[in-house]
């Protein structure tokens, strides 16, 4: 497997705007065109080479040695290949991802997989804020795709979600599913206060939620097959990521109400 390593020189004092590193958008260009990409967000105009030592040749597959809450937007725009960042990563990883696969093996700053339309986004670590979500000027958040966080993730998560499917293995923040408008959200370790505000369909799935609003109606215990299904389907597609399995009934509430109620949230403790 053909590919390049951009090995961090040192944690950059700037902002760093990474999204021009793709396989994509680097297949064409020679190690020394790489190298004086820009990527700073200042005056100061850092270019790709300034901060990182890059060695290998363009491929299907990028590796970030170090990684940085400064590098912002890791893996944006990826529609094939693989990008795996070997430490943390700033907000805006993944957003707009069409395809392809994106690593993070630390933790992930705010707007996680924003727009996310497709392809495969994991990290290692707990994620920020509006994971799935959406950014200023974003009709909706994501669109499809499957996001995974081992760790736990910050507020808002999948807001405004239109499609697609958010594992958290551990605990989502204040509001989960906020707006959602479809897709699925799974928390395992459960959700915090007031999650599915305004969300008009979706699912939202945890073993407790911190605080519910008061516009989700109790729907009573429910053995839904689906449920099965999709323990099934994720198993087989994520392996070790994949949630335990379900078992047993869950209660079901439906809302949010206030809307036009068609969204549910799945108490599964």
């Amino acid at each position: 497997m053909t590919g390049l390593t951009f090995r961090l020189r040192a944690a950059p004092e700037d902002r760093v705007d990474v999204s021009a590193l793709t396989p994509k958008r680097l297949a064409e260009l020679s190690s020394a065109d790489i190298g004086k990409l820009v990527v700073g967000t200042s005056k100061s105009q850092l270019t790709a080479g300034d901060i990182f030592t890059i060695t290998g040749k363009p491929g299907d597959r990028i590796v970030f040695e170090g990684g940085t809450g400064r590098l912002d937007f890791l893996g944006a725009g990826l529609d094939k290949g693989t990008v795996i960042v070997e430490g943390d990563a700033g907000f805006g990883a993944g957003r707009a991802m069409s395809g392809g696969r994106l690593e993070i093996h630390g933790d992930a700053g705010a707007w996680l997989a924003s727009a996310l339309t497709g392809g495969f986004v994991s990290v290692k670590g707990s994620a920020g804020g509006y994971v799935g979500g959406l950014r200023a000027g974003d009709r909706t958040g994501m669109a499809g795709g499957i996001v995974v966080v081992e760790g736990d993730a910050g507020d808002r998560v999948g807001e405004r979600m239109r499609r697609g499917t958010i594992i958290v293995r551990g605990r989502c923040g204040t509001n989960a599913g906020a707006r959602m408008l479809g897709g699925t959200i799974w928390a395992e370790q459960g959700l915090g206060i007031d999650p599915g505000v305004l969300m008009r369909r979706g699912t939202l799935i945890g073993p407790a939620a911190e605080k519910m609003l008061p516009t989700f109606a109790d729907a009573g215990k429910h053995d839904l097959v689906i449920l099965r299904v999709l323990s099934r389907y994720l198993t087989a597609t994520l392996g070790r990521l994949a949630p335990r399995p379900l078992s047993g009934t869950v209660r079901k509430y439906a809302g949010d109400l206030a809307t036009i109620g068609k969204g549910e949230i799945l108490i599964t403790g």
